[in-house]
C-alpha cells in the first residue's frame, strides 16, 4: 500500500492515465481514409476528425463549393429527427436548420385540381423539413475543412481498393494519372456506386452477399420557378403530391422560391411511359391530362423534360461491410433505398450516429480493435437498413395509389387525432420511424405494420363508428394491434 499521500496521488495519477490510455487506443497515430465526399462522408469525416483521428476524404466529383453540379440530379431532401441527431453529434444541427424549410404534411392534388392537406402528426411539433441536397454537403465540406486534422481531396476516383492493406488506387481526372492512398482503415462512403463495395464483391477470399432490385419506375426532375414577386407559387409549407396510381408527381420547396418536382413515371408497358413520351406533344398531352393544376406552375416543363435526366430507383442490400477489419461500407454504399420515405439521407446519418456510439462501447476496453467495432456495428446496424429499405417500398406505393383513397384517408385522420389527443399513447407509423429517432427502424416497422393492419381491418369490418369516444377507439386499436403483433410472430416461428 502506498504510504503517503503523495505516492497515493501518483498511484492514482498512473491510474488514471492508464484508463485514458484505453479509452484513446485507437486514437493514437490512426490515419482514417474515407472514400466519398457526399453527404454520409463529409459528415463521417467532421466527427471522426472531432473525435482525434486524422482523416483523409477523397472525392471522385470536384469541389461542389467552386463548381456547380449537373442539371436534373439535385432530388431535394428531407431532413427529419434521425438526421438532425447526427448533426447535432458533429455539432452543426442549428446550421443545417437555417437551410431548411419546415412541411407539415403532404398537400395531395387531385386531377380536378382540388387539394387538402394530410398532416405528418397530429402533434404540432413534428414535421419534415425541406433541404438542398448540395447546400447541406457544402455546409458539412466547410465544417469538415475547418478541422486541422481533415485534408480534402477532389477529383480522384477511386478504381480499385486493397482490402487488406487499407489502401485504394485513384484516378486523378485533371492529370489523367493514378495516385494510391493509405490508411490504417478506409472507411467506404462512395454511394450507390460504391467501388469499395465492388472491391468486396470481386474480392474471392471471403463470402460476400449483395442485391440490387430496381423498380420498374425511373424519376425525372422539373422545377416550379420563383414567382415574378419572389414568393411562392403554391403553397410553402407542404410536400405536394399528384398520386395518380401508377404515376406521381411530387414537389419540394427551395429556399429561393422554387419548388423542385419529381416525376415518377414507368420506363415502359403503360399508355404513358418515358419509353412513350418522346415528342413534346405527348409530354404536354400527358400533363394536361393527369397534373391539369401542376402546368400552368412548371414554365419550362417540356424543355426541362427532354434536357434533365431520367434516373433510376433502387435498393442495394450486401453483407457483410466489413473486411479484414480494415476496409468498411457506411451510407448508401452499403444499403441504398429508394427516396420515398424521405429516409436515405436520414439513415446514412444515424449510420454515423451508430458507429459513433459503437466505437465508445469499445474504444475503452483493452483489446479492442477495428474488426472488432466493424463487426459490431454490421451486427447492429444491418437489421434496421433492412427495415427502412423495405419500408421506402411500401410508401412508395402507399404515396403513388393509396394517399387519395377514401379509406386511407379514413385512417389518416384517426391517427391524427389520437396523436392530437393523445401525444404520449399513440404513434402512427410514420411517426415511429420519422420523429422517433430513439426507436429502430426494425422496431417502427414491426409495430407501425401491425398498426396499419389493425386500423384498416377495424375500419373496414366497421369495428369503429365515428359515434365512438376516441379513447374508446384508441383501445381498440390497441388491442388490435396487440393480437395483430401476436399472429405475426406465431407466424413468424413457424
Amino acid at each position: 500500500m502506498p504510504s503517503s499521500a503523495v505516492e497515493r496521488f501518483i498511484l492514482i495519477k498512473m491510474q488514471v492515465s492508464t484508463a485514458l490510455d484505453h479509452i484513446y487506443l485507437l486514437n493514437k497515430n490512426q490515419n482514417i481514409l474515407i472514400i466519398g465526399a457526399g453527404l454520409c462522408g463529409s459528415l463521417l469525416a467532421l466527427r471522426m476528425a472531432q473525435r482525434g483521428y486524422a482523416v483523409k476524404l477523397v472525392e471522385k466529383r470536384p469541389d461542389l463549393r467552386k463548381e456547380e453540379q449537373d442539371a436534373g440530379r439535385s432530388i431535394n431532401l428531407a431532413l427529419s429527427d434521425r438526421g438532425l441527431k447526427g448533426l447535432r453529434l458533429a455539432g452543426v444541427e442549428e446550421k443545417a436548420l437555417q437551410l431548411c424549410i419546415p412541411m407539415l404534411g403532404r398537400m395531395i392534388h387531385d386531377k380536378e385540381g382540388n387539394t387538402f392537406l394530410s398532416k405528418y402528426s397530429g402533434r404540432e411539433n413534428e414535421y419534415i423539413n425541406s433541404i438542398s441536397r448540395p447546400g447541406l454537403n457544402m455546409l458539412l465540406l466547410d465544417e469538415a475543412e475547418k478541422m486541422p486534422n481533415v485534408e480534402l481531396v477532389f477529383n480522384k476516383g477511386c478504381k480499385s481498393v486493397d482490402l487488406q492493406k487499407a489502401s485504394a488506387t485513384f484516378k486523378d481526372y485533371v492529370s489523367g494519372g493514378e495516385v494510391s492512398y493509405e490508411g490504417d482503415v478506409i472507411l467506404g462512403t462512395d454511394g450507390a456506386g460504391s467501388v469499395v463495395r465492388k472491391s468486396m464483391f470481386n474480392h474471392k477470399k471471403f463470402l460476400f452477399s449483395f442485391s440490387q432490385e430496381w423498380l420498374t419506375h425511373g424519376y425525372k426532375e422539373i422545377t416550379i420557378p420563383k414567382a415574378e414577386d419572389g414568393g411562392y407559387r403554391t403553397e410553402k409549407g407542404a410536400l405536394h403530391i399528384w398520386p395518380r396510381g401508377e404515376d406521381m408527381l411530387i414537389a419540394l420547396p427551395n429556399l429561393d422560391g422554387s419548388f423542385t418536382v419529381t416525376l415518377f413515371l414507368p420506363y415502359s408497358n403503360s399508355d404513358y411511359c418515358f419509353d412513350t413520351l418522346t415528342t413534346p406533344k405527348m409530354v404536354m398531352e400527358y400533363f394536361k391530362k393527369e397534373y391539369p393544376d401542376a402546368v400552368s406552375l412548371m414554365p419550362n416543363l417540356v424543355e426541362e423534360f427532354f434536357n434533365n435526366p431520367t434516373g433510376p430507383l433502387g435498393t442495394i442490400k450486401c453483407s457483410p461491410w466489413s473486411a479484414y477489419g480494415k476496409t468498411l461500407l457506411m451510407g448508401d454504399a452499403a444499403h441504398a433505398i429508394v427516396p420515398f420515405y424521405g429516409q436515405g439521407m436520414n439513415a446514412s446519418f444515424e449510420d454515423v450516429v451508430v458507429f459513433d456510439e459503437v466505437l465508445d462501447r469499445f474504444s475503452s476496453e483493452e483489446n479492442s480493435s477495428w474488426e472488432t467495432i466493424f463487426q459490431e456495428y454490421g451486427k447492429t446496424r444491418k437489421k434496421d437498413t433492412d427495415a427502412i429499405a423495405d419500408l421506402a417500398v411500401d410508401n412508395f406505393h402507399e404515396m403513388k395509389e393509396h394517399t387519395a383513397s377514401p379509406l386511407f384517408q379514413q385512417k389518416r385522420k384517426l391517427e391524427t387525432a389520437f396523436e392530437a389527443e393523445f401525444p404520449q399513447e399513440y404513434f402512427s407509423k410514420y411517426s415511429l420511424v420519422t420523429f422517433n429517432e430513439d426507436i429502430t427502424y426494425s422496431e417502427a416497422l414491426k409495430k407501425g405494420r401491425a398498426q396499419d393492419k389493425a386500423i384498416l381491418n377495424l375500419i373496414a369490418d366497421g369495428k369503429i363508428t365515428e359515434s365512438m369516444d376516441l379513447s374508446k377507439k384508441l383501445d381498440i386499436v390497441k388491442r388490435e394491434t396487440i393480437e395483430v403483433l401476436h399472429d405475426d410472430d406465431v407466424i413468424s416461428n413457424l
